[in-house]
């Protein structure tokens, strides 16, 4: 017996269809680099996209061959991810705060075709120009400058328009992007996204109990377009006809608070360190912004302290958190409580609340140790590994590492984790960071965030140093807030009552700024490279 359904493919096509035509007066606004605001609406959007889709394919696209950009969060960039995959290429985002030596790396192992890039830009693409072998360069001018030589006008390329362009046969299961990880460990390694895996993340992505979007929402798309598809929101919100807002180059506190007041935004995304400083900024001038009630900010790429969340609660905003990675592209999970842990006290929910959650729909999970899951204790330390229909089950021209995959075909995240008896996954750091003093394990994460709960401490990282006996200990790297002041004796009378003593840093180090890599978390290889062999002789010790 067969099913009597249509064999429908999921492609991006059907999402830019469903904008085009349902939703065609929706605003995109984008902060240009004068400051000032762009806006088109959903049906030049369409129009726009499908232009560039035809321009490609008169240029000589062919079916699969890689588009990539080097931009900012912008109305073209938005352009790019749905004209590129439509016209049957594979649109390849670069992160532009990479170096330029390893941009080349990643733009010649992807075998990159043609790039789209925003004229402020330039500057950075003649820093590795002459190592990559582009077939044509196409400038977004926002500054309204001209076109240098040599180089294609974004506008002039697409002017010819898409009324008459007809969608090329694309398979579900063809490649519609690609995004390299951050290599901190090695190479970059580059994962793929079909079709398919693309459309059920973002449909999983607008689901009540993952992120949700309503209808009718502002979203600020915060996640860098160069990152893992900006967590999927860009394709998730067209086809909702959600109003997109995206802040151009501008990531300062004031600039990010200025276009939640101006566009009344609903719902925004973005790593710890971000909404750091906008909580920060809010704490300052309590007064200053009028943000719209009801205001959710989505939390990911690192954990959030239990201070920050309880802060912005305060302040009627909602933090919520959520894990993935480029590999998840990216949601893995998500911490939404369950209708009955809403009765517990306010200090329980606050405990779920700050790990990263369950599982997404269509996610499997386990966390195992010894080549088994652990126990649901809450306490037993286990790596994540995850399957599912939108999860990389491979690398690009790379092969199969056990390191990666387990023989079963799981992916190894490299996240080390505990699980509770409802099924929550709280990350207690990565395989790399975890410190291991003694024979046990020391979360580097939990530290972290109970240390950021000190009133005087703005950011915390903590790295494990050598030691002669107990092989590791904790090193904390503190940054204190402006005008406040805290010793290392008080810091660790804070952390005693949280943590096990033998938790305790070693020694304390205190210091203007925390290196971060380029999506915004810590960099503790930096800080273990400085910081490695130890405190050096001016940092405190507390023990």
């Amino acid at each position: 017996m067969r099913s009597t359904m249509m064999d429908y493919p999921l492609t991006l096509v059907r999402f830019l269809e469903r904008a085009g035509r349902y939703f065609p007066d929706t605003e995109i606004v984008s902060r240009m680099p004068d400051k000032s605001l762009h806006r088109e609406s959903y049906g030049d959007f369409y129009r726009r996209a499908r232009a560039l889709a035809a321009a490609l394919t008169r240029a000589g696209l062919k079916k699969g061959d890689r588009v990539a950009t080097l931009m900012w969060n912008h109305y073209a960039h938005l352009e790019a991810y749905f004209g590129v995959p439509v016209s049957a290429g594979v649109l390849h985002t670069l992160n532009l705060r990479l170096h330029p030596q390893e941009i080349a790396y990643i733009v010649n192992h992807a075998e990159d075709r043609f790039l789209i890039v925003d004229d402020i830009l330039l500057p950075l693409y003649e820093q590795f120009r002459s190592q990559v072998n582009f077939e044509r360069v196409i400038v977004v001018r926002l500054t309204g400058n001209p076109t240098p030589d040599g180089f294609d006008d974004y506008e002039k390329f697409i002017a010819p328009g898409g009324d008459a362009f007809t969608y090329p046969t694309i398979d579900e299961k063809d490649p519609l992007g690609m995004c390299y990880t951050s290599g901190t460990t090695g190479k970059p390694l580059g994962v793929v996204y079909s079709h398919r895996s693309t459309v059920l993340h973002a449909m999983n992505v607008g689901l009540a109990d993952a992120i949700g979007t309503p209808s009718g929402t502002t979203y600020l798309t915060l996640v860098p377009m160069f990152h893992v598809n900006a967590w999927g929101a860009p394709y998730i919100n067209t086809a909702l006809g959600i109003k997109q807002v995206f802040p151009g180059p501008y990531y300062d506190a004031e600039s990010i608070l200025d276009l939640m007041e101006r566009e009344q935004v609903g719902l925004a995304a973005g790593v710890p360190t971000l909404w750091m400083g906008v909580l920060q900024a809010l704490e300052r001038e309590p007064k200053r912004w009028r943000l719209l009630p009801g205001l959710t900010l989505v939390v990911g790429g690192s954990a959030a302290p239990e201070a920050m969340m309880r802060a912005f609660d305060r302040l009627g905003i909602t933090l919520l958190h959520a894990w993935g990675m480029t590999e998840t592209s990216p949601m893995g999970t998500v911490s939404r409580l369950k209708p009955k842990l809403e009765k517990l006290g306010e200090d329980q929910r606050y405990a779920i609340r700050v790990k990263q959650g369950l599982p997404a729909l269509l996610v499997e999970l386990r966390v195992m140790a010894n080549d088994k899951e652990v126990p649901p204790d809450d306490q037993t330390m286990g790596e994540i590994e995850v399957r599912g229909p939108f999860i990389s089950g491979g690398y690009y021209k790379t092969a199969p590492s056990p390191e990666k995959f387990s023989p079963d075909g799981w992916l190894r995240t490299g996240d080390i984790a505990v699980v509770d008896a409802e099924g929550y996954v709280k990350i207690v750091d990565r395989s790399k960071d975890v410190i291991k003093s003694g024979g046990e394990w020391i979360s580097s994460l939990d530290l972290e965030n109970f240390l950021m709960g000190h009133p005087a401490v703005a950011e915390a990282a903590v790295i494990a140093v050598p030691h002669p006996k107990w092989d590791e200990r904790p090193l904390a790297v503190i940054v204190l807030k402006p005008g406040q002041s805290a010793t290392p004796e008080q810091l660790a009378e804070f952390l005693r009552p949280k943590v096990p003593k033998w938790w305790l840093p070693d020694a304390y180090v205190f210091t203007d700024a925390i290196p971060r890599g380029s999506t915004g978390k810590f960099l503790k290889s930096r800080l273990r490279d400085l910081y490695g062999k130890g405190a050096p002789s001016a940092a405190g010790k507390a023990g």
